[in-house]
């Protein structure tokens, strides 16, 4: 189960910390990943991280502005956001695949097996 947190109205060009909170004990050995979605918008791939974080990958619409990061004591992973636009504003989920290999990382939706509830992040101008 994940659930995530931490959104909110921002003016453009502030920050936001989205923490995601996972049960379970095998949290050390899911991909995590984060999405969005916008209303009348596909769901995008924002980011995503290894089983230890060894590696990540980035949209290019995010790429230097946000970053992906994860405490497995924690049972958690994070999203930092930065210098966040107004396009920046949608449902924001974290989401976890549990079929990755230790140093792997998922872009595809349909590579991951659960899903969070979705946290709302709105940026005014």
């Amino acid at each position: 189960q994940l659930q995530a947190s931490g959104g909110g109205l921002v003016q453009a060009g502030g920050s936001l910390r989205l923490p995601c909170a996972a049960s379970g004990r095998t949290f050390s050995t899911y991909v995590m990943g984060w999405f969005r979605q916008a209303p009348g918008k596909e769901r995008e791939f924002i980011a995503t991280i290894s089983w230890a974080g060894t590696r990540r990958y980035y949209s290019d619409s995010v790429k230097g502005r946000f970053t992906i990061s994860r405490d497995n004591a924690e049972n958690t992973v994070y999203l930092q956001m930065n210098s966040l636009k107004p396009e920046d504003t949608a449902v924001y989920y974290c989401a976890a695949d549990d079929n990755g290999v230790s140093d792997s990382v998922s872009v595809e939706s349909e590579r991951y097996d659960y899903w969070g509830q979705g946290t709302q992040v709105t940026v005014s101008s």
